[in-house]
């Protein structure tokens, strides 16, 4: 087990209050997980208070024990309910806070009543922006364990090679992957911060399966295995000559890259084979434009030229009227993190220490889908490259 060293998590916090200052907060509340695992080195339930000055105090409801065992932080007490908050915050000397940022993009609004009841003369506001700026730029560390999930998923990646074949099933195939992922340390889980985010591992499906759109903001879908989670793999068979695609999130001590490749047993046609080998070329084009740090909308725009030029204009990301406005997400502990390479964000530019997934991928209904995704970091000596695997269309 990983623990977040205490250097990292003071770097962080004071990243924040130095955004907090920007934005006149006298406090931020931070409630939600992967918030409070960025902030604290752990989830334990309670919530992470950051004044404007001095240190954080993480006030824990479940397990108190726990989190000073887990948490580099500086400060870790219990308390049992949040009317205890005024009570430790005068221990502590500080004063009652007046402008209150918390998480509003995740934070139920029954919940927020009730701490608005705490400081009922403060001024709350959302601090989500300024929280994900703060995790957009990631540390070495952060980097490092980056680099044991790509890892990770290219193990994954060499387990399809060797197990698949035809008559499996899309479900049966995803499991056998699953399986090595959890034997290299994924968590099982791929957090999202969207509402209604869910997701395992990523998407496991092949031939017209991965053309079916489903509810998720993603080019690719999938029927799934029932209604009740209508995305990913289903008790598909696995034929010849149609593409299968291996859309997976490898995960390693709470963080997560991104890669897809494609596969088939036989041959695919000349127009997804073409497909696949131009969505490489729209990937070269992301990663000449990155060292120059373009505004994340620039790459989008660029890279959606350059697929329409190629004459993907109805199948470019997703189904005609299906189609996702983004080509590339940040990603670490959680999968959408800032900064996203998607249309209209024009006054944001890359940065060094951002880390994103890239997925140019074409859908065409009936007949399936083909595209390639890796993760990347910015460096200030150029863009590198941290997912592994071979990129060629794997023949079975």
């Amino acid at each position: 087990m990983r623990l977040t060293p205490a250097t990292e998590l003071e770097y962080r916090c004071k990243r924040l209050q130095e955004e907090m200052a920007l934005s006149g907060l006298d406090a931020v509340i931070i409630l939600q997980n992967a918030d409070l695992f960025y902030f604290t080195g752990t989830i334990q339930s309670g919530n992470l208070y950051v004044p404007k000055e001095g240190q954080p105090i993480y006030m824990v409801r479940r397990d108190a024990g726990r989190a000073r065992m887990e948490s580099g932080l500086r400060e870790v007490c219990p308390f049992a309910s949040m009317k205890d908050i005024p009570r430790v915050l005068a221990d502590y000397g500080y004063p009652e806070p007046m402008r209150i940022g918390m998480e509003m993009d995740v934070l139920p609004v029954n919940l927020f009543e009730r701490y608005r009841t705490v400081y009922p003369r403060a001024e709350y506001s959302d601090a989500t922006p300024i929280i994900r700026k703060v995790r957009m730029i990631k540390s070495h560390y952060e980097i490092h364990i980056m680099q044991d999930a790509a890892d990770q998923v290219d193990k994954v990646y060499r387990r399809a090679r060797d197990v698949i074949r035809e008559g499996m099933t899309d479900l049966e195939l995803a499991a056998e992957l699953e399986y090595v992922a959890r034997r290299e340390g994924h968590l099982g889980l791929i957090r999202m911060r969207a509402f209604n985010g869910e997701m395992m591992f990523g998407h496991t499906f092949s031939g017209a399966d991965s053309a079916v759109p489903a509810y998720t903001d993603t080019p690719l879908g999938g029927m799934g295995p029932s209604p009740s989670f209508g995305q990913g793999a289903s008790l598909k068979p696995i034929g010849r000559n149609e593409p299968i695609i291996v859309d997976f999130a490898g995960s390693y001590d709470g963080y997560l890259v991104d890669q897809t490749r494609v596969f088939v047993i036989g041959t695919l046609s000349d127009r997804l084979r073409k497909g696949y080998d131009d969505m490489i070329k729209v990937q070269e084009r992301m990663m000449a434009m990155a060292p120059e740090r373009p505004t994340w909308g620039e790459i989008y725009d660029e890279c959606l030229s350059l697929a329409e030029k190629l004459g993907y204009a109805e199948s470019f990301m997703g189904n005609r009227g299906a189609q996702v406005s983004f080509i590339g997400h940040g990603i670490g502990i959680e999968v959408d993190e800032y900064p996203f390479l998607a249309r209209g964000f024009n006054d944001q530019r890359l940065e060094p220490g951002m880390a994103f997934a890239f997925e140019p991928k074409l859908v065409f209904p009936g007949e399936g889908a083909v595209g390639i995704e890796d993760t990347f970091y910015l460096t200030t000596s150029g863009l590198k490259q941290l997912t592994h695997s071979e990129q060629s269309l794997v023949i079975i």
